[in-house]
């Protein structure tokens, strides 16, 4: 039960950040999200033995490349329920990028594994209109790539606490994106869109921080300290079943045959990738 909150937590996630997205621009939402992540936390979480380096590098990806990036597609570009389906390919970029470091070769179920997801975002790319655009899919990509550079930067550092780690890695997440908000809509309008910002808005940014950073990366943590890693991980496959049936649920966003067939292909990819190891050695 508490690992489906998790993955319920983070699928609907992103209905929150288009529903925020009414309100404050994408970088704005990005570094109010981690400055909450930080604060108060910062003050009951111990600094993880990590150099300065690695953390650095691990909050600019998550928090510059994989959520501004996100944010900045959403906003307009790429339907919520698409977004949660293609940024789980961070799990193939993961891989390469992991292998290109190991000199390691990529074995034959990963090419199939691999196959089956790219076919479903083609399917994707070939239906775009307006709420689904090339740019949209591009940034999603880009923001898995950053995703799948932080999980290797975290696996280099190898942090005792995955939750301190998060936490401290948005010192350095903060500063660029607050100026990129700046930046791209001016200092007037960044104050403006704080002093408009409703209670809906604050929800929202508490949502990201608090729920999705704080739970969900305690939580799963938690459940990963305690139960064999092939009973967990598994569950993160459900996040864009609840990513795409709370986008259709709350936003109205259609389910036609084509979208359903994508999800069907990215989802069997990234199936066959988990699980094909394990059962093989079963079998």
């Amino acid at each position: 039960m508490l690992a489906l909150a998790v993955v319920a937590v983070w699928g609907s996630n992103f209905v929150v950040i288009k529903l925020a997205l009414g309100h404050l621009s994408p970088m704005l939402f990005a570094a109010l999200r981690f400055t909450f992540a930080l604060v108060p936390a910062m003050f009951f979480l111990p600094f993880p033995k990590v150099g300065w380096k690695n953390l650095a590098c691990y909050g600019v990806l998550i928090g510059v490349g994989q959520f501004g990036m996100l944010y900045l597609a959403i906003d307009g570009h790429i339907a919520p329920g698409i977004a949660s389906l293609v940024v789980q390919t961070q799990v193939f970029f993961t891989i390469g990028l992991s292998m290109r470091m190991n000199g390691e070769r990529v074995q034959v179920f990963q090419w199939g594994a691999l196959a089956l997801a790219t076919a479903g975002i083609a399917i994707i790319g070939l239906h775009t209109d307006g709420t689904t655009t090339f740019l949209g899919l591009a940034l999603v990509l880009f923001a898995a790539l950053s995703w799948a550079g932080g999980n290797v930067a975290s696996k280099v550092g190898a942090p005792s606490s995955m939750l301190a780690y998060v936490v401290w890695a948005s010192v350095f997440a903060v500063p660029p994106l607050f100026v990129l908000a700046i930046l791209m809509g001016g200092v007037g309008t960044t104050l403006q869109q704080l002093r408009d910002a409703d209670a809906v808005t604050w929800a929202a940014v508490a949502w990201q921080s608090w729920g999705n950073t704080l739970f969900g990366y305690a939580a799963w943590g938690w459940l990963l300290a305690r139960y064999p890693a092939a009973t967990i991980t598994p569950m993160a496959l459900l996040v864009p079943v609840f990513g795409m049936s709370a986008s259709a649920w709350w936003l109205g966003e259609t389910l036609p045959p084509w979208k359903l067939l994508a999800a069907a292909l990215v989802m069997g990819g990234l199936a066959v990738n988990l699980l094909w190891p394990k059962l093989r050695h079963r079998f």
